[in-house]
């Protein structure tokens, strides 16, 4: 009798601990996916502010040129991997170019008329929306984690299991006033 009960608590022991596991597992990944979905909208953002720069060289031949090789120079790819500071990095990368972009705009008002200005300028807010969004779930993915792996008795499976805590991302002031951009 006493075996069957001893094994019983090892069987249901076991249980727990691969349904912890797989509950982290799952967890996790939710993290790693919202994080990839900022690198998504931060490329898609850069691909509108490329076709924005583009159009600026026509007005600013020399500025827009320093600008896309400035760009190409610090864009890096965000993946599920990436930490909150490399996110930090590529909208400080954005917020420069939209600024020296409204600073060419503001010297040529012919820029700011054009048509295809306003579309790209659209679409580059429009990717920053979906960018804050993309923030907003990753923050929440990171707190369900977060709160899972600090509680008694998870917190040991999770440190048997490599299961760490993970950093938020935090707001961003707009360092470009968005009412200079249009």
């Amino acid at each position: 009798m006493v075996i069957i009960i001893a094994g019983a608590a090892v069987v249901l022991l076991t249980l727990w601990v691969v349904s912890c596991r797989r509950r982290l597992a799952v967890m996790d990944e939710n993290v790693n996916n919202a994080m990839t979905q900022i690198g998504i909208q931060l490329s898609s953002r850069f691909d509108a502010l490329t076709a924005l720069l583009n159009l600026t060289k026509e007005y600013a031949a020399q500025e827009a040129q320093t600008l896309i090789e400035t760009i190409r120079f610090r864009r890096s790819t965000i993946t599920g991997t990436s930490t909150p500071d490399d996110v930090l990095k590529q909208e400080d990368v954005i917020a420069e170019a939209l600024g020296r972009i409204c600073i060419v705009a503001e010297r040529c008002p012919d820029l700011q008329a054009n048509e295809n200005y306003a579309k790209y300028m659209n679409a580059v807010d429009s990717y920053e929306k979906m960018v804050c969004t993309s923030r907003l779930i990753y923050n929440d993915s990171v707190t369900k984690l977060n709160r899972e792996l600090r509680m008694f008795p998870t917190s040991l499976i999770a440190g048997a299991f490599g299961f760490r805590q993970r950093e938020y991302l935090e707001a961003v002031e707009d360092s470009v006033d968005k009412s200079n951009m249009r």
